[in-house]
C-alpha cells in the first residue's frame, strides 16, 4: 500500500484530463502537420539517426560479437605458474577480476601454454655461460637475464655492479615470456583477455637452421606453431589480430622471398596467418606496421627505481676523457666496409678515440672491456652492421654516451622508445661523406660545444629507463621500462581495434 504522503500517491490523485481537451489537441497537431510538410523530413531524419545507433550497438554478422558467450575449448591449455600466484584451492574463491581496472586500463593478457617444442625445448640446456663461438650460450640462465657480471665491481663503485648481467642479445623471447607470466595484468581466464600472447621462440627455432641449406627446416616450427594456435577458438574470433609475440632476431631473418636466389632465412613473416599478428622484434621492416621494434637487451637490469637513479647519476657525473669510441667485431669486412674504415680511423686517432675490437678482446665474457671505453667517451660510433641497428646502440646509450649514426634509416626504428627528435639525443654523419673524405668524424664532433654535448647526453640519460629491461622480481619496480612500454602499447592497440570493430 502506498503511503498517502508519498510522491506516488500524489501522482495517483491527479485527475485525468478531459476527453474534449484531448480531441482538441489532436486536431491541432493534425492541422500543424498538414500545414508544415518539413515536419516529415525532420521525422525521417530522426528515424535514420535511430537506425544508425541501433546498428552501431549491434555488430552485423560479418564482425564477431564479443558479447556472445564462447565456451572454453579443450585444446587451450593454461600456463602453469610455479610461484606464489597459485591460489590455494582450500580458500574461499574470490570474484573474478574485471577486464579493465585502474591497474590494467587497457585490459589483460592471456598467455598460451604452447607445447614445449615451440619454446623450452629450443634452448640449449647445458650451456650456462656465454661462449663467443656459440650464439645460443647464455640464453637460458636466470630467465634470460644471464649470469651476474661480477667482474664489473672492479670498475664500478659501491653496489652498482649488482644491476649488471651477461645478457645474450638473442634472449628477448625468453625474457618477454618470463615477464608476461609475472605481469600484474596477466589473466588465466581467456574470456577476460584483451590480448593473447604466443610464447613461440621463433628466433631460436629459425636461428638453428639459418646456415644450413634446408630452407624447409627453417619454416617447420613456424608452420607447426601456426597450425596449433589457429585451432584455438580465441584465434578464430578475430583471426589472430588480437594476438602478439616476440621475435629475438631481426625481421630480415624471417622474410625469405620466393625467388630461389633469395634463400636466406625463414618465410615466417610472409605467411598469411602472420599478417594480423603484432610482433615485437629487435629490428623491424619499416613497411610493415605489425612489426614493432623493441630495444635489444643490454646487460643492465636494475631491480628498483633507486638502482636506476643511482646509475643515471653515475653516468651523468662520470669524467669522460675521450671524444668518441668505436666497439666492433671483425666479420670478414670488405675493404670498402665502413666499419673497417672507422676501426682503422679510431686507432689512428687514439688520442681522441677508444677502439675495441671484440674479435680479439674478451667482450662476451668480460663486460668491462666494452663498458669502460663507453663510460670514458662523449660519443660512440654506430655504423650499419648486419642490419641498420645493433645491441651496441643501446649499450652506448646506457653508458650515457651520445650515439653517432651514419644512415638515417636507423631513425625509423624504435619509435615507441626513443625521443621523436633524433638530433636531441644523437648525431648524424652521412656515410658516403666519411668514405670519400669530405667529412672527418673527429672534426664534426669537435664542433659541438660542451653545452650542446651536455644537452644531448642528458636526453640520452633521461631515455635509459625506456630502453632497458628491469628485473622486478628482485624488488618493487616503480618505473616503466621497455617491456612495460611494449606490453601497454600492444594492449592499447588491440583494445582500440576491438572497440572500433564493435562500433562498426
Amino acid at each position: 500500500m502506498v503511503p498517502a504522503c508519498s510522491p506516488e500517491s500524489q501522482t495517483l490523485k491527479k485527475p485525468p484530463k478531459s476527453t474534449n481537451f484531448m480531441k482538441a489537441t489532436l486536431n491541432s497537431v493534425k492541422i500543424h502537420i498538414s500545414s508544415h510538410p518539413r515536419f516529415w523530413l525532420f521525422v525521417a531524419f530522426l528515424w535514420v539517426q535511430a537506425l544508425i545507433i541501433s546498428i552501431a550497438r549491434n555488430p552485423p554478422p560479418c564482425f564477431p560479437d564479443r558479447s556472445a558467450a564462447v565456451p572454453s575449448p579443450i585444446s587451450v591449455r593454461y600456463v602453469p605458474i610455479h610461484d606464489d600466484a597459485v591460489s590455494n584451492a582450500t580458500t574461499t574463491p574470490e570474484a573474478p577480476p574485471a577486464q579493465y581496472t585502474d591497474e590494467c586500463p587497457s585490459g589483460r593478457v592471456f598467455a598460451y601454454d604452447l607445447p614445449s617444442a615451440f619454446n623450452r625445448d629450443l634452448i640449449v640446456p647445458n650451456c650456462t655461460d656465454l661462449d663467443p663461438w656459440n650464439w645460443e650460450c647464455g640464453i637460458i640462465s636466470n630467465h634470460g637475464y644471464g649470469r651476474a657480471a661480477t667482474e664489473l665491481r672492479r670498475i664500478l663503485p659501491e653496489d652498482l655492479h649488482k644491476s649488471w648481467y651477461h645478457t645474450n642479445q638473442f634472449t628477448l623471447e625468453v625474457l618477454f615470456h618470463h615477464r608476461v607470466l609475472k605481469h600484474k595484468c596477466r589473466t588465466l581466464d581467456p574470456e577476460l583477455a584483451t590480448a593473447f600472447y604466443i610464447p613461440f621462440y621463433a628466433g631460436l627455432a629459425v636461428g638453428k637452421q639459418l646456415w644450413g641449406n634446408d630452407t624447409s627446416a627453417r619454416d617447420r616450427h613456424c608452420k607447426l606453431m601456426l597450425r596449433w594456435v589457429k585451432n584455438q577458438s580465441y584465434w578464430k574470433k578475430f583471426n589472430g589480430s588480437d594476438h602478439f609475440m616476440t621475435i629475438g632476431r631481426i625481421t630480415w631473418d624471417f622474410r625469405r622471398l620466393t625467388d630461389p636466389g633469395k634463400s636466406w632465412g625463414s618465410s615466417f613473416l610472409n605467411m598469411p596467418s602472420m599478417q594480423k599478428v603484432t610482433r615485437f622484434i629487435v629490428e623491424k621492416y619499416p613497411g610493415d606496421e605489425m612489426d614493432v621494434s623493441v630495444p635489444y637487451p643490454t646487460g643492465f637490469h636494475p631491480k628498483t627505481r633507486d638502482s636506476l637513479i643511482e646509475w643515471q647519476s653515475f653516468v651523468r657525473d662520470y669524467k669522460r676523457s675521450a671524444l668518441f669510441s668505436f666497439i666492433g667485431t671483425d666479420r670478414n669486412w670488405g675493404s670498402n666496409d665502413l666499419r673497417r674504415f672507422l676501426m682503422d680511423y679510431c686507432r689512428r686517432e687514439s688520442g681522441s678515440c677508444r677502439a675495441v675490437d671484440c674479435a680479439v678482446s674478451d667482450c662476451p665474457t668480460n663486460s668491462s672491456v666494452s663498458l669502460k671505453p663507453l663510460l670514458e667517451s662523449e660519443f660512440c660510433l654506430q655504423p650499419k652492421g648486419d642490419s641498420f641497428t645493433s645491441k651496441a646502440v643501446f649499450e652506448c646509450m646506457v653508458a650515457g654516451a651520445v650515439p653517432v649514426f651514419f644512415l638515417k634509416t636507423a631513425f625509423e626504428q624504435y619509435e615507441w622508445f626513443l625521443p621523436g627528435e633524433p638530433e636531441s639525443y644523437s648525431v648524424y654523419i652521412d656515410q658516403e661523406e666519411v668514405r670519400n673524405g669530405t667529412k672527418s668524424v673527429k672534426e664534426v664532433l669537435m664542433r659541438y660545444s660542451k653545452d650542446e654535448i651536455q644537452k644531448k647526453r642528458e636526453k640520452v640519460i633521461e631515455t635509459i629507463p625506456r630502453i632497458i629491461y628491469s628485473k622486478p622480481n628482485g624488488g618493487i619496480k616503480s618505473f616503466k621500462d621497455a617491456f612495460d612500454i611494449a606490453l601497454d602499447g600492444a594492449l592499447e592497440r588491440i583494445k582500440e581495434e576491438k572497440e572500433w570493430a564493435d562500433f562498426l
